[in-house]
């Protein structure tokens, strides 16, 4: 009701400004000129209604939409546009605009004026809303500033490409013209050399147009597929330094969308259609200057009609832009589904949820056809508009010229002219409207791509320490809750020491903390209290590269890549001797059964070490870690799946070898820990218990709960294996 109010007095009121401006320029000595009374109003009119606009603003409740900028445009558009238009038709038809001229206070005016202004504001309104306004503009703007970074190396090139462009095109548009004059020669027939001259020109034209678009498509798209190979390379180095807590948020199917398909999707745009578009666009502004010059009025009529046109591509292209982030994203999840399936193959296969999987990864990719669909629907829609504007924009241009031709206004070789660069100018406007909403598309593909080029890990790794280590590890009373689980602390004030020379043991239950322990250790992590420190200085002090090369884990599952045995082995070291490596893999007990293959240490892995067995697999692990000679070396149950054998070789070298590294063992088994220098006991993220094992049995406390379970797990197991 309030809005119907405001409505029904707004025009009362500009009714009556009118019906008042109209009485007082009539009487007014001076503005004998009609065209000067209707701006003298119309200024009037707009001032008023501004002020109408402010006062209902202060006292009513506007819609939000309503909000802003709207009003003000309305009012503008509501008064200027009656006097701009008859300007406009003055300029263009003196004889003609008389009647619109004097007819301007028709009501029959009045409300079409209303409708066209109500038909402005829903336009503006959908184009550029208030409250989203900032945040489009923030995005686009800052995905078309990134797209230019990615460009600026190449600038030198692109330069060259303009140069190639502008000649080709120019070259082009020089045909119609040439056409023109044949025409007027064959109409006139008053010099016989002209057509000769005419057909030589053309010809000489069109043979270094071709040439020089020849030599701006190979440079161009050489240059874009540069720009995709850095992308994608400076895209994955940034995703790799991201802190581990980001990869535990973001699905690895997500990361690979982004990686492969978005990068190729927004390469392809702008190695294609951006093309396509400069190309076309680079024409358009040749074919206007050539317009121009044989018919300024024609040329006028034409660029009036475009900017109606142009509505279109702009209303899709947001829409394209949108619906891009979200086919995007549900590919992504449809991705993450096929990976996860394939990766826990063995899993799937054990419980005999193949057909599951795959209903799953269909009903995922049925959400993306849904999405396909209503691209589908708004490209049809897009098109269809697209050529019934085309269209009414060429009938509407002949019949203009049409009359122009019959008042004399322009030569049949001109008219001629004219038509061929009007038929070019449709077609390349065509074009534009097209491909447009494809490069808002690669522009919107784009958003995420640069967001994870651009975002800042949390942990820093710009430590730049690379003194010698000697391994003395201390945590003081470290506190740790996971970010994905923050109001649960997975440590409460833990403090320990693991010293230079000595083998330290920490065991306890499943989710007691063990695992966080050396996660914290790898700075996977940092804790939310407390320090860590090693030989005195914060892990942060130290360089990333050589610190990783010190403190080395072999954890219970270790992953081995697709490459050779003897490449997994020297992961992350180089070139390594093969000596150098067989050695190490001695002193795990892994020599033996890599000899024993077919191609010996040349033989490949397999998918995350698929064709090893689980003890194969720990032992390669093993002997990659001790072929780094780290400082600390963190065993993460790393001996599960050993046999006894393989055991006792790593128990001999972590015991009765050489002293000169800090090792921290976390196991289930007593038997690798009973040995230990120092036993740490933990319980609910807590050092309950420390000392060594014949001091913590005589506690019997946990350490001789957890000693007891064992050794009675292990007294079952040999019987079952007698009665066997």
């Amino acid at each position: 009701m309030h809005l119907l109010w405001m409505f029904t007095s707004f025009v009362l009121l500009d009714i009556t400004t009118l019906s008042i401006g109209r009485v007082f320029v009539n009487d007014f000595p001076g503005l004998d000129s009609p065209l000067l009374q209707t701006w003298l109003v119309s200024l009037v009119r707009l001032v008023i209604l501004n002020l109408s606009v402010c006062l209902m603003s202060s006292y009513c409740k506007i819609p939000l939409w309503l909000q802003g900028e709207v009003l003000p445009l309305s009012c503008s558009v509501l008064s200027l546009l009656v006097p701009s238009s008859v300007t406009l038709s003055a300029l263009l038809s003196p004889h003609n605009s008389a009647e619109v001229l004097y007819g301007c206070w028709c009501w029959d005016l009045f409300i079409l004026s209303y409708l066209f202004t109500m038909t402005s504001a829903v336009l503006w309104h959908n184009l550029f809303p208030k409250f989203e306004k900032e945040n489009i503009e923030e995005k686009t703007s800052g995905s078309v500033g990134r797209l230019l970074v990615l460009l600026r190396p190449y600038i030198l090139r692109f330069l060259l490409v303009a140069v190639f462009l502008v000649l080709s095109s120019w070259w082009e548009m020089a045909i119609p013209t040439y056409t023109g004059r044949m025409t007027d020669w064959i109409l006139n027939k008053e010099d016989p050399s002209a057509f000769n001259r005419a057909i030589t020109a053309m010809s000489m034209i069109t043979i270094a147009s071709t040439v020089t678009e020849f030599f701006c498509d190979c440079l161009y798209t050489i240059t874009m597929s540069k720009i995709h190979t850095c992308t994608q390379g400076q895209l994955l180095r940034s995703i790799l330094k991201q802190e581990i807590a980001f990869f535990d948020s973001i699905s690895t199917g997500d990361l690979m969308s982004r990686v492969t398909t978005d990068t190729a999707a927004m390469s392809e745009s702008l190695t294609s259609d951006l093309s396509l578009l400069m190309w076309y666009f680079m024409r358009a502004i040749f074919l206007s200057y050539y317009m121009l010059i044989l018919s300024p009025k024609l040329t006028l009529f034409t660029i009036l009609c475009l900017c109606v046109i142009t509505l279109v591509p702009k209303l899709m292209g947001n829409f394209y832009q949108k619906q891009a982030v979200k086919v995007q994203e549900s590919l992504s999840k449809a991705n993450q589904v096929a990976m996860e399936t394939i990766s826990n193959m063995k899993t799937v296969r054990s419980f005999a949820n193949e057909e599951g999987e795959c209903r799953r990864y269909e009903s995922k990719l049925h959400d993306t056809f849904q999405l396909n669909k209503r691209e589908a629907v708004a490209y049809g829609c897009s098109s269809l508009a697209n050529s019934m504007t085309s269209l009414a924009l060429k009938v509407g241009i002949l019949y203009f010229g049409g009359r122009l031709v019959t008042r004399g206004e322009v030569s049949g070789g001109s008219l001629v002219s004219f038509v061929l660069y009007e038929l070019q100018f449709t077609s390349a406007i065509e074009v534009l409207m097209r491909f447009y909403p494809d490069v808002k598309k690669a522009v919107g593909s784009s958003e995420k791509i640069f967001e994870y080029m651009d975002r800042i890990p949390k942990i820093t790794l710009s430590g730049n320490l690379t003194s010698t280590i000697k391994g003395h590890v201390q945590f003081q009373k470290v506190k740790f809750a996971y970010p994905t689980r923050t109001d649960t602390l997975a440590l409460q004030d833990v403090s320990f020491e693991l010293r230079p020379g000595e083998v330290t043991a920490l065991v306890g239950s499943c989710d007691a903390g063990k695992s966080t322990i050396v996660q914290l250790l790898l700075r996977f992590y940092e804790p939310q209290a407390g320090k860590i420190l090693l030989d005195g200085k914060p892990l942060s002090e130290y360089e990333n590269s050589y610190y990783r090369k010190k403190v080395t884990v072999v954890s219970q599952e270790p992953t081995l890549f697709a490459r050779s045995l003897q490449d997994n082995i020297a992961y992350g070291i180089g070139d390594v001797p093969c000596d150098t490596v067989k050695q190490a893999s001695e002193m795990m007990n892994a020599h033996g059964f890599i000899e024993s293959m077919a191609d010996g240490y040349r033989t490949d892995a397999g998918q995350k070490g698929g064709l090893l067995s689980g003890g194969q697999k720990q032992r390669v692990a093993l002997a990659r870690a001790l072929l780094r000679d780290p400082q600390v070396l963190i065993l993460d149950d790393a001996t599960s799946a050993l046999d006894t054998e393989s055991e006792h070789k790593v128990r001999s070298t972590l015991f009765d070898g050489p002293r000169h590294r800090t090792v921290l063992i976390i196991s289930h088994r007593i038997s690798m820990v009973e040995k230990a220098d120092q036993i740490l006991v933990m319980e609910g993220g807590r050092i309950v218990e420390q000392g060594k094992h014949e001091r913590l049995l005589a506690k019997k406390g946990s350490y001789w709960k957890l000693w007891d379970k064992n050794l009675s797990s292990f007294q079952r197991k040999q019987e079952t294996t007698e009665n066997l």
